[in-house]
């Protein structure tokens, strides 16, 4: 059995903390938003200024606008991804440490476990890491107990509290994703209701002048509905990037601790040995 893993090998890949990557994306949606409001500069008519960040608005002062908190929300879901992704491969190089025997012919018996315990603990002491958790609970299992089926169904266990602990990882990432269509459908009906209410407010004062409405009205009426329908657009355009990438990040997180799970049943469990037998 070769050691590959020394005691600092462990903080080569930390992955930051939650509330780091929340404030870093935070900021790279500030950013964002700060580069669009460059790029399409007060008084641009184009769609793609109403659509991104709702320019030229008349129903919320800029910079505050639905489509600006909604790229905000957009980039601390992207941040979050992130972290995942990170997760992810974080777990799979725990695999290339060297923590178990892969010789074919080598055989465990509950004598040999301490060096393997010894290993696992100086490459993971925080027990961050899914593989030196289950590593841990394992061999000391078969240490106190020496039944292999006892440590089978420790492994079946623990990988099922891991594949529920994964879930409760994406809770937060879940609401994001239904936050931003939420935020869309607010601008559209707020968007809906102040052209409802400056249509109104035209229309008495065309019946008290005697005069038309004329194209400044028409203006007024129409910016504000383009807030309510696009609004709705962007959101459903961001949820839809998002609701691909949780599924594919999810995905390969839980093919992660699927890969773990089988390591440890190929180089640990079918190597154990009870005493007595050959």
């Amino acid at each position: 059995m070769s050691a590959k893993v020394g005691p600092h090998a462990k903080v080569d890949d930390r992955i930051p903390f939650r509330a780091v990557a929340f404030f870093g994306s935070l900021m790279a949606g500030i950013a964002l938003v700060g580069v669009l409001s460059y790029v399409f500069p007060a008084g641009d008519d184009s769609v793609a200024a109403d659509l991104l960040i709702d320019r030229n608005t008349n129903i919320f002062p800029y910079p505050f606008t639905i489509q600006n908190i909604m790229w905000l929300a957009f980039c601390v879901a992207v941040g979050e991804l992130v972290v995942r992704h990170l997760a992810g491969q974080r777990e799979r190089k725990q695999m290339l440490l060297g923590l178990l025997p892969e010789e074919d012919d080598t055989v465990l018996r509950q004598g040999d476990l301490a060096p393997i315990l010894r290993r696992v603990h100086q490459s993971d002491p925080e027990r961050r890491h899914v593989l030196q958790r289950l590593l841990t609970g394992a061999l000391l299992q078969f240490r106190s107990s020496g039944s292999i089926d006892q440590v089978h169904s420790t492994i079946n266990l623990s990988l099922e509290l891991y594949q529920h602990e994964v879930e409760m990882r994406y809770n937060m990432l879940r609401y994001v994703v239904w936050l931003i269509p939420t935020l869309g459908f607010m601008g559209t009906v707020l968007g809906i209701a102040f052209a409802m209410r400056s249509a109104g407010i035209m229309f008495a004062g065309a019946g008290i002048t005697g005069a038309g409405m004329g194209p400044e009205m028409m203006q007024q009426i129409t910016g504000d509905l383009g807030v309510a329908f696009y609004t709705t657009l962007l959101a459903l355009l961001q949820s839809a990037v998002l609701m691909f990438a949780l599924h594919v990040m999810q995905e390969r997180e839980e093919g992660a601790l699927n890969q773990v799970g089988q390591y440890c049943l190929l180089n640990l469990v079918t190597r154990l040995r009870e005493e007595g037998r050959a």
